[in-house]
């Protein structure tokens, strides 16, 4: 595929993703998708703009929100679909489902169901990183319920004692499941983060992924030349319930207009012009990967042990 600018690039990958999960919401109902799913529909930006910046040999620590980290950091959507209906092909071999993908050929490290457990292994990897000298940047991702977690609180304070190249991505969409931070906190967490000797950053405008990349890029550098940890906030919006396929604003925890001032700034809804280019070419792979999940094997009873400690 060509593009003419980097904002056709971006917005090529942010468009792949969100068809990539309207089609898991069309799938959803027929019971094919063997797992529960968090989409990422409105925070694609977040994560294509993240991922432009980083080297195939940055490692990424995702969330369980984490299709879009997956597909941005350029894991196979074939195994990604065949993943989510729990076939052999899948890039967890069918184990791990919506909440778990991985895809370690590209630098994207996996994801767990348990809030915040991924901090540490991202903080653990760029340990490793630094003491092997590698020329590598670590990135771990979470929600603003993490920062209720006692790692989190560890994490922060065990990469800046040790000075260590790692990111803190703060994927901030106001909510942990049902409530928000003001609810829960008796802290502001940026605030909070530079007691460690962290610097913190906000990308406010998380739905412009070329806004994203341009502030992060920067960051990104900055930590590359081992100048240690640094904390980034991009402000989003998700557009679906926390989990499945459905809106929930009829919950009566957040209201349709705070969605409709976000999706008056989706790049994805206004252009239509890229839409309408780039839609057919995306539909198409789209329809190959369920075709490759719909053909694949299960996996067999020999398998059900592997790969368990």
């Amino acid at each position: 595929m060509e593009f003419s600018s980097l904002y056709e690039r971006l917005f090529y990958q942010s468009l792949r993703i969100r068809l990539i999960e309207e089609k898991v919401i069309d799938l959803y109902p027929s019971d094919k998708i063997q797992s529960p799913v968090h989409l990422s529909i409105g925070q694609e930006a977040v994560a294509v703009g993240i991922c432009q910046a980083l080297l195939i040999t940055d490692l990424f620590f995702s969330t369980y929100r984490g299709h879009a980290f997956y597909l941005a950091k350029g894991g196979n959507l074939r195994a990604m679909f065949a993943e989510l209906y729990g076939k052999a092909t899948g890039c967890c071999g069918g184990k791990g489902g919506s909440m778990h993908l991985a895809a370690p050929e590209v630098g994207l490290m996996g994801a767990s169901a348990i809030v915040s457990s991924t901090i540490p292994h991202g903080v653990g990897a760029a340990l490793a990183s630094k003491r092997l000298g590698k020329d590598q940047v670590i990135v771990t991702a979470f929600g603003d319920g993490a920062t209720d977690e006692g790692v989190y609180h560890e994490s922060l304070n065990f990469a800046a004692l040790h000075q260590l190249p790692v990111i803190f991505l703060f994927e901030n969409n106001g909510l942990a499941v049902h409530s928000r931070m003001q609810d829960r906190h008796a802290f502001q967490v940026l605030d909070h983060v530079r007691t460690y000797g962290i610097p913190t950053s906000v990308i406010p405008e998380g739905y412009d992924f070329c806004k994203v990349f341009e502030q992060f890029q920067p960051i990104l550098n900055q930590v590359r030349r081992q100048a240690g940890p640094q904390f980034v906030e991009v402000n989003t919006f998700r557009y679906k319930e926390h989990v499945g396929v459905n809106d929930d604003f009829s919950a009566g925890y957040r209201s349709r207009s705070e969605l409709d001032a976000w999706m008056r700034n989706d790049p994805l809804i206004h252009d239509r012009r890229l839409v309408e280019k780039f839609s057919p070419p995306i539909h198409a792979e789209i329809d190959d990967a369920i075709e490759f999940a719909e053909n694949s094997p299960w996996p067999g009873r020999e398998e059900l042990l592997t790969d368990v400690i």
